[in-house]
């Protein structure tokens, strides 16, 4: 580990320096998840440059694992601390295999959940080829195979490892549409493929299997009663006072509005938001259902910030969202994004 963290100082300032002068020199272009969309999307992640990408989950800012100078401006462009490690994107376990070792249930976890909402915190493999900006200084890596058809096909016409954290600035709404990224990093980032709206919409669950048992480091896509059968009751940590995986900071996903959890109050003056009452200015869910309440969250919260600053409210008040299922991954967001800011 001390190597890791050696090799990650020695990288990390003079990129930091190269990329404050590339930023600027692009404009954000919007490209279509077609044949020529995928090849230029390609071409761009090969030089080093960033794409946000579209996943089931929410669209990933993505660029060259293997790149200091990729990793490096991901960084620079979400303005996110460099403790924070970025999930690495993967068109299949066996290329997965060749990054790290899969302990504990961590096979049979991958082998039922991927292509899909799960990422697995693994120990690296000597030779993995990864920049060490991505671990952060760890000997962990956090890997995931999305199911989504264009960034597999991305994956595919790349013929690497991509790093991609949400296409937002750090700590702000995540984005679920192209419209999301371009109001968050446009101007910072060479395109954006747009596929439309994500199907899940919430991050993935990041889990950490090993050989005394698997801990729960983020809630995500992926609900608890899919994995527990399989892997058995896992222990939460999902903040820690060292963070080892996305997600696990104690303020995140934030509105640049305050946000008030389980309110009851109908005050005219906040913008109120509703799990499955049509009364209040948007609602997560008419039908009180929690996979599309899930689905809705960050495009909800988007529009209620929207909201606040044309009708001049400082708060946007939530209601009660049952905290089963994916309930505790939405609720989980909206305690980092209501927490006091970092």
């Amino acid at each position: 580990m001390a190597l890791s963290w050696l090799l990650y100082a020695r990288h990390a300032a003079p990129i930091n320096r190269n990329v404050t002068s590339c930023m600027a020199l692009h404009q954000t272009q919007t490209l279509l998840p077609d044949a020529a969309g995928i090849a230029t999307t390609a071409a761009l992640l090969k030089d080093a440059k960033l794409v946000a990408l579209p996943t089931e989950t929410v669209y990933g800012l993505a660029g060259d694992a293997r790149s200091d100078l990729a990793c490096a401006r991901i960084f620079e462009a979400k303005g996110r601390p460099r403790f924070n490690p970025l999930i690495v994107h993967l068109p299949s376990l066996a290329a997965a295999q060749d990054i790290a070792e899969f302990p504990g249930q961590a096979l049979a976890l991958a082998e039922a959940f991927w292509p899909g909402p799960l990422t697995l915190v693994l120990p690296l493999k000597s030779g993995h080829g990864l920049s060490p900006l991505v671990t952060a200084g760890l000997d962990t890596v956090a890997l995931r195979v999305p199911d989504h058809p264009v960034m597999q096909a991305v994956l595919k016409a790349f013929g690497g490892a991509v790093a991609a954290p949400s296409a937002n600035p750090s700590g702000r709404i995540t984005a679920t549409t192209a419209a999301h990224v371009h109001a968050g990093l446009g101007g910072k980032i060479a395109a954006v493929l747009d596929a439309g709206p994500c199907t899940v919409g919430l991050e993935s669950t990041i889990l950490a299997p090993g050989p005394d048992g698997t801990r729960l480091l983020r809630e995500g896509g992926l609900p608890p009663e899919a994995y527990q059968g399989l892997c058995g009751p896992v222990r939460t940590d999902t903040t820690p006072g060292k963070v080892t995986a996305p997600g696990q900071t104690s303020s995140h996903y934030a509105p640049a509005s305050a946000l008030v959890m389980n309110s009851t109050l109908s005050d005219p003056a906040t913008i109120r938001i509703g799990f499955a009452d049509p009364g209040p200015d948007l609602t997560l869910s008419p039908g009180g259902d929690l996979v599309t309440a899930a689905a809705n969250l960050f495009a909800i919260l988007h529009k209620a910030d929207a909201l606040a600053r044309a009708k001049g409210a400082t708060e946007i008040h939530i209601a009660p969202v049952p905290d089963s299922g994916l309930g505790r991954a939405i609720n989980d967001r909206l305690r980092r994004a209501s927490a006091p800011r970092d």
